[in-house]
């Protein structure tokens, strides 16, 4: 099977499998009940390459103005605007919006537009619109700031349940992650009863690494001459990651904030190399219950000793999240610099010479070694 055959798979497709819990069915943050995800992509080759993310929870409405949610910031190299409330109130209290870095101030003032004119909203007077970002200035004419209040209302009526677009879509169309280029990637994970989903948008240096094999970008795996931030070349202007966690475990904020600190942590499992000018940061939030339903607050009802499973979900979660971010990224000649997309091939060439995975064909089970 060729490359060209490859492009754009996930990271199971191609019989990479992180941790032994199962994933949903989509395997997405869709999986959690009542999250839905939309996408606006901006594409004017070589000049824009770029978009909206839209994270929607579907709690939110006349009779719940906020959920509970938890902020980590690993570094604070960025501007996620509505940090500081979060962090004070553990209160989510819109959706949560990932573009580029100088458009993520539209999107604020667009995402209140939009939420001032939903039910319930009649008479609100204050509100924390919640907007993360990495830069893409590299592939994308930043300065251009072409996200406009129409792109941002697109991706939020768009949100939909289901499978989640992936690479090189929405916020994730001009980043690069890895001396490779970035993307939007998810994944979920199942624990009894509940699900833990995770969004990412990567934009970061470091080593490509996968179930512990290092894919190093300057042995061969890029073309000479191509931009390979984190290996020699030119480094972006930010470097950056924004991970959304949901779950519909009933946690507080403080157990979110938690959950967040693992899913940065996941970071490092890929190789990140967690830069002085890396803003990464990690939202979780939690929706809430059937018994809750009709926007009862809810006490928290996992007691700190029970949520080590619910941390493995979100690490491994984030893990494949981030994997997928990058295999199903496709090259990408932007503005002032070009970003190779991941060679599958090469990939599992290397995880089965490390003896991760048993000779066989992508697409098809494959046997695999102890699950990372």
């Amino acid at each position: 099977m060729t490359d060209d055959e490859l492009t754009a798979r996930r990271a199971r497709d191609l019989g990479i499998v992180v941790g032994a819990l199962p994933t949903g069915v989509h395997n997405a943050l869709t999986d959690v009940p009542g999250v839905r995800v939309g996408h606006t992509t901006i594409v004017d080759p070589p000049r824009l390459h770029t978009g909206v993310t839209a994270i929607v929870p579907d709690a939110l409405g006349p009779d719940r103005r906020s959920l509970p949610c938890g902020l980590f910031v690993g570094n604070g190299f960025g501007k996620l605007i509505g940090a500081t409330q979060v962090a004070e109130l553990g209160a989510l209290e819109t959706p949560i919006l990932l573009t580029a870095t100088l458009s993520a101030f539209r999107a604020a003032d667009a995402l209140v537009t939009y939420v001032l004119a939903s039910p319930g909203h009649e008479t609100t007077r204050t509100l924390n619109p919640v907007v993360g970002e990495t830069n893409d200035g590299r592939l994308s004419d930043i300065r251009a700031r072409p996200v406009t209040e129409a792109h941002v209302l697109a991706a939020l009526d768009g949100a939909t349940p289901g499978a989640v677009a992936e690479g090189c879509v929405g916020a994730g169309t001009g980043t690069m992650a890895l001396a490779f280029k970035g993307g939007i990637g998810t994944s979920s994970r199942l624990v009894g009863d509940w699900t833990v989903g995770a969004l990412v948008q990567s934009n970061f240096s470091g080593t490509l690494t996968v179930r512990g094999v290092p894919i190093p970008a300057d042995d061969g795996a890029v073309p000479a001459g191509t931009d390979r931030p984190g290996t020699g070349g030119p480094e972006p202007e930010g470097n950056s990651c924004m991970i959304v966690v949901a779950t519909d475990a009933p946690l507080d904020a403080r157990q979110l904030g938690r959950v967040a600190r693992r899913a940065v942590f996941a970071m490092g499992r890929v190789g990140s190399d967690f830069t002085g000018g890396s803003g990464d940061y990690a939202l979780a939030f939690s929706t809430p219950g059937a018994a809750s339903a009709e926007g009862v607050p809810r006490a928290a009802e996992v007691a700190d000793g029970d949520l080590d499973p619910l941390f493995a979900a979100t690490m491994d979660a984030v893990e494949e999240a981030l994997l997928n971010s990058v295999l199903t990224a496709t090259t990408t000649v932007g503005h002032r610099g070009t970003a190779t997309a991941v060679p599958h091939e090469l990939v599992l060439r290397r995880l089965r010479d490390a003896g991760v995975l048993a000779a066989g064909r992508p697409g098809q089970p494959w046997a695999a070694g102890p699950a990372s």
